[in-house]
């Protein structure tokens, strides 16, 4: 059965540089109250990569404090959805959160990341493509894409 579920809160300070904006969390994350909180969901690692610091050590609370330090704010596209599991592809009934206010309250915003298609094409839509901002589509950091991308290298066409 699908239920309704209902985005995290923004983890995202006024002096916000750098936006990142996934779909919705999915299970794992939701039950944690952590974004990106699935163990095999490379975001984490990723921005410990770009950043030059050690996130994936630290407790979450650490990590939001390190990222916001560094200008870097967590939210999400969608308010609410239907969804039975945790793929993007089995979201229904989407409603976005209000993007275009939120992002106005961000005086230092200098660019928007959609983490996975479905956050971009929500994204790209509420935010329109006239902004002061550069708004980039980035690759899902989730387990199930990191999947598929493998796979998709290891099998022939």
């Amino acid at each position: 059965m699908e239920s309704r579920l209902d985005c995290m809160p923004p983890e995202v300070l006024a002096d916000c540089r750098v936006l990142i904006l996934g779909s919705l969390p999915g299970a794992v994350s939701l039950a944690q109250n952590r974004y990106y909180a699935h163990p095999r969901n490379q975001f984490w690692p990723i921005l410990a990569a770009v950043l030059g610091v050690d996130l994936v050590s630290l407790g979450y609370p650490a990590r939001i404090k390190a990222s916001n330090a560094r200008g870097i704010g967590l939210w999400d596209c969608i308010a609410s959805a239907t969804r039975k599991g945790s793929l993007d592809g089995a979201i229904r009934a989407a409603q976005a959160n209000a993007l275009s206010t939120f992002v106005r309250g961000l005086p230092e915003l200098r660019a928007v990341a959609f983490n996975g298609a479905k956050a971009a094409t929500i994204g790209f839509a509420q935010l329109g493509a006239a902004t002061e901002f550069a708004q980039l589509a980035l690759p899902s950091t989730s387990p199930a894409h990191t999947l598929r991308r493998l796979f998709a290298r290891a099998l022939p066409a």
